[in-house]
Order: structure tokens, then C-alpha cells, then sequence
């Protein structure tokens, strides 16, 4: 295990590097500066605008400063907000990001766990049929319809729940949560059923029954420690998707998040903002599919070899 995490650990050094490296060159390379959408300034005041932040250096100065001050946590001084930094903006939104991607998770892991089991001990009936019609259809759905379709049926028609904010009313973190995790509960029921389906068919629970344990024990206590394995696997990819997919959610609802800064630094050309939730999210990617590559080892032994 601890090899295997050595290893997972080395590989994930070249690709954060890689992400830095061409994220920073992309931006360098798109069209137009972070002051041309400021009012008419004199070439004396652009000038020292470049230099307060070290834009009018070579551009390979301008790489190496800035991979090096990634080594100690410094993502540098934000272009649009003067007197803050990148670092301290990530952890402004991050804590209302991460509550939100818990929540999503929290009720996608509820829907699709329950849902995928259901659907797996009651194959072939509509337990069946319908659970995994709408997981199809919730794959199908992008984020940015089925939230403008909440806030219009549960919002507007119905009037029951806030269509923007975070905590400032009752209720306001429903409609996101859902929104966000709707999608990853239908993924999460496809694959619970699948491996459900697998284990279940499998020498040992048949033993399992035949020395008479009840259904819910077989159930419980043997087919589900393997047959959501594949859920495992998925939830570091998930969470990281939940963490990015906020971007569109946080926009639609108003939530005050990461995902806003990355909007407003996309439209504001705010380089450092790009670069630092560029190379954070990366980190967080790589990071929880580690996590989730660990515990599938844990909870099976046999692909450790592999």
C-alpha cells in the first residue's frame, strides 16, 4: 500500500507541473492584457502598472518567478482585486465551494446508493426499470437546464424555496445541492447496480444464503462491501467534478464561491485568479483521486497487484 501510494504521489508531481506550465502560457497567449478593459490610461501609468506586477519582464523571468512562489503557497497579487492576494481570495470562496460540493455529495450518495441496490435486488421489475430510466435521464440533463428548471418549478410556480444566496434565508441551499449532485446520483445508482449486480451473482453469497442468513445480512454484510466498490472508485473524480461543476451552479444561483472569482477572473482577464483556481482545482483532482484510489486498495486487496 505504501508503494503504491509512493508511486501514485510521483506521478501526480509531472502532471501538476504540466497543468501550471501550459495554464500559464495559455493565458499569456490569449489576446489583450489585464487593464485594457480599464478606462484610457497613460502609457506612464500602463507602464507602471506592468512593472508593479512584474508583466513587463521576459516572459520565461515571469514563468520561473512565478512556479517558484507556487512552491511556498504564493499564487501572487490579484489584478482585479488591488491589495489581495490569490491565495487569500481561494480561501475566501473555497469553504462555501466545499459546503456545497458535501451537500451534492450527501445527496447523491443517498439517491444513487439507494436507488442502485434497489434496482439490483429487484432486477428486471419496474424497482428496476424506472430508477435506471431516471438515472438516464439525469446523465443526459446538463446542470445548466435542470437548475433554471428547479428555480422555475420549485421557486417560481410553487414558491417554495429561494432561487438565490447561500444561508442568508431558509432553504436557500436545497435547490443548489440538488442541482449540483442530481447528475452524480444518476451515475452513482448506474454503477451500484452494476456491481451490485456482479457480487450478487457470486459463489459466495450463494454460500452466504445457504447457511441461512437472512437477506438483509446478505445484503449488508457481504455484497455491499464489494458491490460498491465501483462508487468508491468513482467518488474521487466526483468530487472533484462537484468542486469544478459549481462554477455553473454558483452562477445560476448567486452563490458567493470560488466558482464566482474563476467566472469574474475569466471575464476581468485577472492572470494570477485563472492561474491560482486553475492549478488549485488540479490539486484537488489529483488529490481526492488518490484518496479514492486508496480506499478501493483498502477494500479490495486483490488489485493491489495490478
Amino acid at each position: 500500500m505504501l508503494g503504491i501510494f509512493l508511486r501514485r504521489i510521483l506521478l501526480a508531481i509531472p502532471v501538476l507541473i504540466a497543468v501550471a506550465s501550459i495554464t500559464f502560457f495559455l493565458v499569456r497567449l490569449a489576446p489583450g492584457g489585464p487593464f485594457d478593459a480599464d478606462k484610457a490610461v497613460s502609457e506612464q501609468v500602463l507602464k507602471n502598472l506592468n512593472e508593479a506586477y512584474n508583466l513587463n519582464a521576459p516572459l520565461s523571468e515571469q514563468y520561473f518567478d512565478y512556479m517558484t512562489g507556487i512552491l511556498v503557497g504564493d499564487f501572487g497579487p490579484s489584478f482585479r482585486f488591488p491589495g489581495r492576494s490569490v491565495t487569500e481570495l481561494i480561501m475566501t470562496g473555497l469553504p462555501v465551494t466545499f459546503e456545497l460540493a458535501i451537500y451534492s455529495m450527501l445527496i447523491a450518495l443517498f439517491i444513487g446508493i439507494l436507488s442502485g441496490v434497489t434496482a439490483a435486488l429487484k432486477r428486471n421489475t419496474f424497482l428496476d426499470y424506472i430508477p435506471m430510466s431516471i438515472a438516464m435521464i439525469g446523465i443526459c440533463v446538463p446542470t445548466f437546464l435542470l437548475g433554471p428548471l428547479l428555480v422555475l418549478i420549485f421557486g417560481i410556480n410553487l414558491e417554495l424555496l429561494p432561487v438565490s444566496g447561500w444561508g442568508q434565508l431558509p432553504g436557500d441551499k436545497i435547490l443548489p445541492s440538488l442541482t449540483l449532485g442530481f447528475a452524480y446520483a444518476a451515475y452513482i445508482a448506474r454503477l451500484s447496480r452494476g456491481g451490485m449486480l456482479e457480487i450478487l451473482n457470486q459463489d459466495f453469497i450463494r454460500t452466504a444464503r445457504a447457511k441461512g442468513l437472512s437477506e438483509k445480512m446478505v445484503v449488508i454484510k457481504h455484497a455491499m462491501q464489494g458491490g460498491l466498490i465501483p462508487v468508491v472508485s468513482f467518488l474521487g473524480p466526483a468530487v472533484a467534478g462537484l468542486l469544478a461543476g459549481s462554477f455553473v451552479v454558483e452562477t445560476i444561483f448567486q452563490i458567493p464561491g470560488l466558482g464566482r472569482f474563476y467566472v469574474e477572473a475569466a471575464f476581468n482577464r485577472d492572470y494570477t485568479m485563472i492561474l491560482g483556481t486553475t492549478i488549485f482545482f488540479s490539486f484537488m483532482i489529483v488529490f481526492f483521486n488518490l484518496l479514492s484510489d486508496i480506499v478501493a486498495l483498502w477494500l479490495n486487496p486483490r488489485s493491489r497487484d495490478t
